[in-house]
């Protein structure tokens, strides 16, 4: 008998897990929650063939810091009590994502969201009508896939599209990154096989290396970049997921004015 009720109570804990395990699952894949990782996926293999192509970092890394020509589509964030964050953005390589930040800005999409997720060292994560991370969409309706390329890189100031671990969950949340040069994040890159001129730019230019080739880069702050980094400060309060990273009182996007660039 003894043995009969040790196996009921062993298969009912099993059960248990299995059904935590897939529900919990479920949810942190709807979540669009960019992982605070030092861990590489598939990033050294990129780097490598970064190698072979003789990549420029160094001009990649300028291009991608200048400000805006002449005539460019630009944003200004408009965030209460802070300040402007102003960004210009790259649309011959992530047009995509361009086209549905910049549309959703217009119509007014983003007025009175707030950045959500805020984290010291790494980013501000906004652009989520439910506020909490599992909401928004696309301009489409549905999601969209990444828009990588070699010559963008998370450099503190990009401007990227957040996404779930489901394929094609791309819809309207973006981040900004706020992580400086950190030499731990340099030793990372160098165990990870990343390229040498990468490295270097990324002394230069800090960022959060580990969402390199991972994280479509669509755009980057060229003034108000002490925006960010004075919304990383603020108060925080402890996550469902248990990260320091609710902002206690509401960091509130009033509106975003898209506009052509004039000196």
């Amino acid at each position: 008998m003894k043995k009969i009720v040790n196996f009921l109570v062993l298969a009912l804990m099993l059960t248990l897990v299995l059904f935590c395990f897939s529900g919990c699952s479920e949810e942190k894949n709807n979540k669009v929650n960019i992982p605070k990782s030092s861990k590489a996926t598939n990033t050294s293999t990129n780097t490598s063939k970064n190698e072979e192509k003789n990549i420029d970092y160094k001009a990649n890394a300028e291009k991608q810091m200048q400000k805006p020509n002449q005539g460019d589509t630009i944003a200004t964030l408009h965030v209460r009590n802070f300040g402007d964050i102003k960004v210009r953005f790259f649309s011959d390589v992530a047009p995509k994502a361009v086209e549905n930040f910049v549309t959703h800005a217009k119509n007014g999409y983003y007025n009175g969201l707030t950045f959500h997720r805020v984290m010291e060292e790494f980013m501000i994560q906004g652009g989520d009508p439910n506020g909490d991370g599992t909401g928004g969409k696309s301009i489409w309706g549905e999601g969209f896939g990444t828009e990588l390329d070699e010559s963008l890189v998370p450099y503190k100031g990009a401007l990227c599209m957040a996404m779930s671990n489901l394929p094609n969950s791309i819809g309207s949340q973006f981040f900004i990154v706020q992580a400086n040069y950190d030499e731990n994040m340099e030793s990372y890159m160098k165990r990870g096989g990343y390229p040498e001129g990468l490295v270097e730019q990324y002394k230069n230019y800090g960022g959060y290396m580990s969402l390199y080739m991972q994280y479509t880069v669509f755009g980057q702050v060229y003034e108000g970049i002490e925006v960010v980094d004075a919304i990383t400060k603020v108060e925080k309060a402890m996550s469902s997921t248990g990260e320091e990273s609710v902002p206690v009182k509401d960091v509130i996007i009033e509106s975003i004015d898209v506009s052509t660039y004039s000196e």
